[in-house]
């Protein structure tokens, strides 16, 4: 899962991926979006220093993924389906957490595999909490050990992961504190590799 010391990054190929998609489009998950300003030019800062090892374009938006929920369909045909039936069970079940606004902290630069990030920090174990009461009506796709983080890009092609620390090392990191007011339910197109995520539908924190 992390990238390990004298290891290679795994890239990501800019082409179709249809034995994962089989021809479906809409794929969706829970999130939380990222409205800090600050913490939003941070972000742009470091996608910008990193840029020639990520994948480009990118369009997604940052945020933090909370509970991957797969393809959004009308009917089940395979494991990795969800009908809007079960997110409708999700959110009554998200709701009866009667969630305030909380606040997060972004941590140090880390690595992925695959992806450059940067740690969330969830002392309270809010986003679990969360995730825990969205998986009782639906097994969340191909799960993981949850490590909370925003995203700043995927990799363009394999280099060995001791460039990358020693850039991180180089690299000013700043902290950030910033409050969630919402959670939101959205999705990207299956076939646009790194494409923006369209929002469905938000949950007000603190107006349940």
């Amino acid at each position: 899962m992390f990238l390990l010391p004298d290891a290679p990054a795994v890239p990501t190929f800019a082409h179709d991926y249809p034995e994962w998609h089989k021809g479906r489009q809409i794929f969706s998950l829970w999130y939380l979006e990222i409205h800090s300003p600050a913490l939003l030019q941070y972000l742009e800062h470091l996608q910008a220093s990193f840029s020639d090892l990520l994948f480009q374009p990118n369009t997604r938006q940052f945020h933090i993924t909370l509970f991957i929920c797969g393809f959004l369909r009308s009917s089940i045909e395979h494991d990795d389906d969800i009908t809007q039936a079960q997110i409708d069970c999700q959110t009554s079940q998200l709701q009866t957490l009667d969630l305030k606004p909380f606040q997060l902290r972004t941590g140090k630069i880390n690595s992925f595999q695959s992806a450059l990030f940067i740690e969330i920090e969830d002392t309270e174990q809010i986003l679990q909490h969360i995730r825990e009461q969205l998986g009782i009506s639906q097994n969340e796709i191909a799960p993981l050990n949850y490590c909370p983080h925003i995203t700043i890009g995927l990799y363009s092609h394999e280099f060995n992961s001791a460039l990358l620390f020693e850039r991180i090392k180089e690299q000013p990191q700043q902290r950030f504190k910033f409050e969630v007011q919402k959670i939101t339910f959205g999705s990207y197109s299956a076939q646009l590799l790194q494409g923006p995520l369209t929002a469905h539908q938000h949950i007000q924190l603190g107006a349940l």
